[in-house]
């Protein structure tokens, strides 16, 4: 399931640095995700895509689903097929935000319970789509239970005989992925890249940490939602995989994801750890440093593949600031950028070395965000600084 949302600003402008982060969308959303996911890699760089795997994924609602089968919670309110209708317009075209591998995203309006009309993103399911009941499933179970500040909220489900549907809050500022790529979209400022990529890394944090350890397996920017104060939030847990347990060291699993994110030794191997998604907030976070796509074949050979051209210059601070994109026009420090980039390195080296999500996340915390420009040098500007507060696969969906 993945990334899909509204359609976001279509301004050159830089986003306001000073946007308050502390501020909570009202209105709700969620998006889908890439058809590309499949379920068997050859290499990081691939650009074929898999087969998904039969175990790991279901294309078709061959065995229809038992309402049995999912978490009981509390917190998720069983839709009635009728009322999603009414809420999108009858699943209108003019409702479309989004669409991927899961089907169709549409953006409607559905009653709090309170009298209150709240904005809401609902996917619905392809019969004959890439993903599945098994997906939508892991989906309903995970977000049903999860609850954190930067984990998108599921709101409810419908299930009605082939019909599967899920019903988000809805994010009014789309996905990284939009922001980062999307020609005519809005620039990113440097601090709310910063923002950003401490959200989602406390996302991930939180699903490591859990006493039921969870792998997200789908880290990417389609899947990081922004809300309306561009708070990071993690969606599509159609990939998630529960981690090992009685204290065996990783999950062997049919290799499944998104191209270009997956780590290596899962991609030899199918053994997998939390350092792999720690192996994919590297790529995302190098993708938030130069503004270019992990794989980009519309790039000079030598550049198509991020990893490949970046490395060079991640180790030499004087070098750092040639891989930045050039849409931040040297907004940014220099002390922060090269922190940052040698992070990503590190998140991408040798698993062996590979730091926890938890150590990632502390070090983040401690490079402070830009607030006030006072002069312009080579590559970089000098800022005053206040310290922040705390194609799937190849592999893809």
């Amino acid at each position: 399931m993945g990334n899909c949302f509204e359609s976001c600003s279509k301004s050159n402008d830089i986003v306001d640095e000073n946007i308050d982060s502390s501020v909570n969308s009202k209105t709700l959303s969620q998006g889908d995700s890439d058809p590309e996911r499949s379920s068997t890699l050859s290499s990081p760089c691939s650009l074929k895509p898999l087969i998904t795997g039969k175990d790991e994924a279901d294309s078709n609602l061959s065995a229809p689903s038992k309402e049995g089968e999912m978490m009981n919670s509390q917190h998720l309110k069983s839709f009635m097929l009728d009322e999603l209708k009414n809420a999108t317009g009858n699943f209108c075209p003019e409702s479309v935000i989004g669409e991927g591998g899961f089907g169709f995203v549409h953006k409607g309006s559905v009653n709090d319970g309170a009298g209150i009309e709240i904005a809401v993103a609902v996917k619905q399911l392809k019969t004959d789509g890439f993903q599945g009941h098994k997906e939508w499933l892991r989906e309903v179970n995970y977000l049903g239970r999860l609850h954190h500040p930067n984990l998108v909220k599921l709101i409810g489900y419908t299930l009605d005989d082939e019909q599967r549907l899920l019903v988000y809050e809805y994010m009014p500022n789309g996905s990284l992925d939009n922001h980062l790529f999307e020609k005519g979209s809005t620039v990113l400022s440097w601090s709310l890249r910063l923002q950003i990529v401490i959200g989602s890394a406390r996302g991930l944090c939180f699903l490591h940490e859990d006493k039921d350890q969870i792998i997200y397996r789908d880290f990417k920017t389609a899947n990081i939602l922004l809300d309306s104060g561009f708070n990071a939030k993690l969606s599509d847990f159609g990939l998630a995989k529960d981690g090992p347990k009685d204290d065996r060291l990783h999950v062997t699993t049919e290799v499944i994801g998104t191209q270009g994110y997956a780590a290596p030794e899962y991609l030899t191997t199918g053994h997998l750890t939390t350092k792999c998604d720690v192996y994919s907030f590297g790529i995302v976070l190098l993708e938030i440093l130069t503004g270019r796509r992990v794989i980009d074949k519309t790039k000079a050979r030598e550049e198509e593949n991020l990893v490949q051209w970046v490395k060079p210059y991640l180790q030499d601070k004087r070098k750092a600031y040639r891989i930045m994109d050039t849409k931040l026009a040297g907004q940014y420090s220099h002390k922060a950028a090269f922190m940052m980039s040698f992070l990503a390195l590190q998140c991408i080296g040798d698993v062996k070395v590979r730091p926890s999500m938890l150590e990632v996340l502390s070090l983040l915390e401690k490079v402070s965000i830009p607030r006030h420009k006072k002069s312009r040098s080579k590559g970089f500007d000098t800022y005053s600084s206040s310290p922040m507060p705390s194609k799937r696969f190849l592999i893809t969906n």
